[in-house]
């Protein structure tokens, strides 16, 4: 049986096509490195992501940033599911509809119940940042599938 990091390392290059949240299906994430404690991915920005004037809706890169953490957490392999107690999102640099975004998130802290961490999100090339979040999550007693 496979670990929950080991499934996200088969899908390096991939989109993560086995994530148990719909949401995070529906923005369709590419893994691009999986290690413990620490999560890449890369998005295409769609239509649908955008607010009017055509630039990534702040909504969205939140989201992006939450699901982020979240896949790291998963990356833990650990039994019980994690919650978000807060997100609190810096807003730098505009991303446009058919641009590709890099996230990039890892863990700041583990304690037994709660955890801090981080996603960072930049542009492609890597030389703009769009936007970092920083998140506190809660250990609750909910059980993870195995996938």
């Amino acid at each position: 049986m496979k670990t929950r990091l080991q499934v996200l390392q088969d899908h390096i290059g991939r989109e993560f096509s086995v994530s148990p949240s719909p949401f995070m299906l529906w923005m369709n994430p590419i893994v691009v490195a999986a290690e413990q404690g620490t999560v890449t991915f890369k998005y295409v920005i769609r239509h649908e992501m955008s607010n009017p004037i055509q630039s990534l809706h702040g909504g969205i890169t939140a989201a992006i940033a939450d699901d982020c953490i979240g896949a790291t957490m998963f990356s833990l392999d650990e039994e019980n599911f994690y919650t978000t107690i807060n997100l609190n999102v810096d807003y730098f640099a505009p991303a446009h509809v058919g641009d590709t975004i890099i996230a990039r998130s890892s863990i700041i802290k583990k304690g037994k119940q709660f955890v801090n961490a981080q996603c960072e999100i930049w542009n492609e090339a890597e030389t703009r940042l769009i936007a970092r979040a920083y998140s506190n999550l809660f250990k609750t007693n909910v059980i993870k599938k195995v996938l």
